[in-house]
């Protein structure tokens, strides 16, 4: 969480490109106006017309249904639609193209798009820095993009866009077992230690390999000892010490220091 999510954006989705080669159509004189069509739309996209684009692109769907020129003009819709903030719409389009052509060369983007959209949203969702209080904040977005991700590097684990996708599915773990925590510090500080324990106990077992891990302990002892479950609260103690000793040594530096 201490890297900048700028390491995490290492391949930046382009207008332009995404397909190599022109796409086929039925006869020549389709395949010209087709042409013209998704030329036009694709420049639309490009300048950043992108409400325009989504109209030229649809427009040519209804025009020319069959054919590539139909299946490329779904999939930029559906990236004309992330790049105006409309996840909804977004992932609705992505998921379409996927349904419509699962056997279409570039459907490892249309699940690289479904991840964009929601990870966007989980960027305001975990900024934390606007005063909202954590339990107001919904994680689905983080669950949905993580699971698109997912979806790619298991279908497409070869794809361009399996190495951005794995950094971006760490992040989302990082950042919803953080959530988790936030939550369970709230339950705490309102002496709710049994709302916090089980908080802090799904971290570990859902998140078991992100820094969040150790907060997750300490929630644990201070939740037990609140609750004069002393086993319990020695145990977790225990594999506190023994992952993370610097936090029990500064405990202690700091128990001895006079008040």
């Amino acid at each position: 969480m201490r890297h900048s999510l700028a390491v995490f954006l290492l391949l930046t989705l382009t207008a332009c490109g995404v397909f190599g080669s022109k796409p086929d159509a039925d006869t020549p004189g389709k395949s010209a106006s087709a042409e013209k069509m998704y030329t036009d739309a694709k420049k639309s996209l490009n300048d950043g017309g992108y409400e325009e684009a989504i109209k030229q692109f649809e427009s040519l769907q209804s025009h020319y249904p069959y054919g590539r020129y139909a299946q490329q003009a779904q999939i930029e819709i559906a990236y004309a639609y992330y790049r105006q903030n409309e996840a909804e719409s977004a992932i609705t389009a992505a998921d379409s193209f996927i349904k419509q052509y699962p056997n279409n060369p570039h459907v490892d983007y249309a699940y690289y798009v479904k991840g964009l959209a929601n990870f966007n949203a989980d960027i305001g969702l975990f900024g934390l820095a606007f005063g909202q209080d954590p339990t107001e904040r919904d994680p689905k977005a983080a669950q949905d993009s993580f699971a698109a991700f997912k979806d790619l590097i298991t279908r497409f684990p070869s794809s361009r866009y399996a190495p951005d996708s794995r950094l971006r599915m760490q992040y989302l773990l990082n950042a919803l077992a953080k959530y988790e925590i936030h939550v369970a510090s709230y339950y705490q500080r309102r002496g709710a230690h049994i709302a916090a324990v089980n908080r802090a106990k799904e971290v570990l077992t859902l998140y078991p390999n992100t820094p969040a891990t150790r907060d997750a302990l300490l929630i644990l002892v201070q939740g037990y000892d609140a609750m004069g479950m002393k086993q319990l609260r020695d145990d977790a103690q225990r594999v506190l010490d023994k992952n993370f000793p610097q936090v029990a040594s500064s405990a202690n530096k700091n128990s001895e220091k006079p008040h």
